[in-house]
């Protein structure tokens, strides 16, 4: 198979896996998947996934990327707070939740950073279009505040949730309390409880 032929049909995907190719052209050389990372005409993301080194120029590709070289998973924790403004600091890597185990992948579109949760705490992510209108599962603000708190037990007194440096403006007219009690009943912690309720203290929630 020629290399064009080849972008004309995966290049709409954005990224794709092997096993896509295969699903496709079912007698498909993978060695040339190979040849053509070489030649920089594709990029590989991970085993057996890969993407079109010109998405490298689209906006918010990464988090498109993220949700599927690892999935069951969503964008969440600093990322999802950074893209909200809830928190000043602009996050490099793309931080996500799965049930799988947690892992890290680098590639040309950036680091990666999966951590792991119970399945019955899978929940709280919608989909929200980024500017080339593909769809990418982000935690809601409420569900990727409570994912840091639930992944990250030192955070357990006022000046650790002070630390946090959550913007205020944002906590008091547009942070959802109902939501996140919703979620926190769901991981049925008692120390994640108490955690929330020093940090809705601290804010004045």
């Amino acid at each position: 198979m020629d290399f064009l032929t080849f972008k004309e049909r995966m290049y709409p995907m954005g990224c794709f896996s092997i096993n896509q190719v295969l699903l496709w052209e079912t007698d498909f050389d993978r060695n040339n998947l190979t040849r053509w990372c070489q030649k920089g005409l594709l990029v590989k993301l991970r085993n057996q996934y890969y993407a079109f080194p010109e998405y490298r120029q689209v906006p918010d590709f990464s988090r498109y990327v993220a949700n599927h070289i690892y999935a069951p998973s969503y964008v969440s924790l600093h990322s999802a707070l950074s893209f909200y403004g809830m928190i000043p600091e602009e996050v490099v890597h793309t931080t996500s939740v799965t049930t799988l185990k947690t892992a890290r992948f680098n590639n040309a579109f950036g680091t990666f950073h999966y951590q792991n949760v119970k399945p019955t705490f899978f929940l709280g992510y919608e989909i929200k279009l980024m500017r080339d209108r593909r769809g990418v599962l982000f935690a809601t603000p409420e569900k990727a505040l409570l994912d840091l708190l639930y992944l990250n037990p030192f955070y357990k007194n006022e000046q650790d949730m002070e630390d946090l440096r959550l913007d205020e403006d944002y906590m008091q007219s547009e942070f959802d309390c109902q939501r996140l009690a919703a979620y926190l009943e769901k991981t049925g912690s008692k120390t994640l409880e108490k955690r929330v309720k020093i940090l809705l203290k601290v804010y004045g929630l």
